[in-house]
């Protein structure tokens, strides 16, 4: 049977379960027939509406929290892009024939994300199972199954353990993401511009998730012999703490080989030499370039980095590819970097950028290239700040991204 001939709308009334589907707003776009009938609602009082205005807390119980659990999944769910299932829980909801009066119910949610074709959130899956009368019959069973009372007690205290296990789990985490990314606030160069010749737009956006940060770097330097500057971004394997102090030793060592060496292949040379003896900095990647104002030359060269873009004032763009090589810590002593030179017109863009900015799940790499380099076509007459926020603005998930992201911005 191909897809056309698949009735899908049949297909989702037919879900085992009560099924919605809610919008990245958290607004209730469809439900099944099993979903009004176990809530008690019709179609049109759920369609269209907020999930919370439809299903607020009991303001009865002070210490109700299914509403707050429910909002926290549906957050990991929008910001990770990853199926999320919640611990039993206890949610009760109003009598629609009674209003004022609350009914004690117990459910067992999952929450999936619908991945739209720019790998964003589109739309999550919000399936629940009610397990009211399970309680109900424990409760009722009383003395005359006494085991099964036990047991199915301890199963929701397990539970509700377990969900407040994750809890403290989640608040060490952003504990430690917080002095991550002090650590990488303070090792990383303010903005700023350079040789107060050209314009530069720097900015580091953390991922979403607890310590998924401070892997991606960027540096700006002055060089020697006159009006000249390198420019560099890269991306350490792993995240936290860890990261961010690797990250550090990287981009100190990126700097000061700039400086002195005779080009950016050599650059990386001995940075992929110094990588070699730095734990953690396995697999890392980097890019460098040297930019030469008076014969508007951009000399580049890539340990295993996803290529700058250097954009013409007319928009006409090209990625900068050919001098990619492998990670930093991959290539044999002896053998040499390769290393690429083009030339700039004057009002020229360049971009570098780490791969939290293009990559998305399930996506080739280059849907996530064109997006880029239509983005900058299409706003290439802002500024270098202006056209920074709305890179990140266009290109980065709604929720927030999955990965770090780095990236400058170069008015030529």
């Amino acid at each position: 049977m191909t897809d056309a001939a698949i009735d899908y709308a049949a297909v989702f009334e037919s879900l085992p379960g009560m099924v919605a589907l809610l919008t990245p707003e958290l607004v209730y776009a469809d439900v099944n027939e099993e979903f009004v009938r176990g809530t008690g609602r019709s179609r049109e009082q759920l369609v269209g509406r907020h999930v919370f205005d439809v299903f607020p807390d009991n303001p009865d119980d002070p210490a109700a929290t299914g509403m707050r659990n429910l909002q926290a999944s549906l957050y990991r769910v929008l910001a990770t892009g990853e199926r999320d299932a919640m611990a039993l829980q206890r949610y009760d909801i109003q009598d629609p024939e009674r209003p004022g009066e609350w009914e004690e119910r117990y459910w067992s949610p999952v929450n999936a994300p619908v991945l739209g074709p720019d790998g964003k959130v589109a739309l999550i899956v919000h399936r629940v199972e009610e397990v009211t009368e399970l309680i109900r019959a424990r409760d009722r069973a009383g003395g005359r199954d006494g085991r099964a009372r036990v047991l199915e007690a301890e199963l929701y205290t397990r539970a509700r353990e377990l969900q407040e296990l994750n809890e403290r789990l989640r608040r060490a985490h952003s504990r430690d993401r917080e002095v991550a990314l002090a650590l990488q606030e303070a090792m990383l160069p303010a903005r700023r511009e350079v040789n107060h010749l050209h314009r530069a737009a720097v900015r580091y956006r953390p991922a979403v998730g607890a310590l998924n940060v401070c892997g991606d770097w960027y540096d700006l330097v002055d060089l020697v012999g006159g009006r000249r500057i390198g420019v560099s971004v890269g991306d350490v394997v792993g995240h936290g703490l860890a990261a961010a102090g690797v990250m550090g030793q990287l981009r100190s060592a990126l700097s000061a080989a700039s400086r002195v060496a005779a080009g950016p292949a050599q650059a990386l040379d001995v940075l992929g030499r110094y990588a070699h003896v730095v734990d953690g900095a396995e697999s890392a990647t980097a890019v460098t370039t040297f930019i030469d104002f008076d014969r508007r030359t951009i000399t580049y060269s890539s340990a295993g980095h996803l290529p700058p873009v250097l954009m013409d004032p007319d928009g006409r763009t090209q990625f900068l590819d050919r001098a990619t090589d492998t990670p930093l810590d991959a290539r044999p002593d002896p053998i040499p970097r390769p290393q690429a030179e083009t030339v700039f017109t004057p009002g020229a863009t360049l971009v570098l950028y780490t791969d939290g900015l293009v990559e998305r799940r399930r996506e080739d790499i280059d849907a996530g290239l064109d997006r880029l380099a239509d983005a900058l076509r299409r706003h290439r007459d802002q500024d270098p700040e202006t056209l920074a926020d709305t890179v990140l603005l266009e290109l980065l998930p709604s929720g927030g991204a999955t990965d770090d992201t780095a990236l400058i911005i170069v008015r030529l």
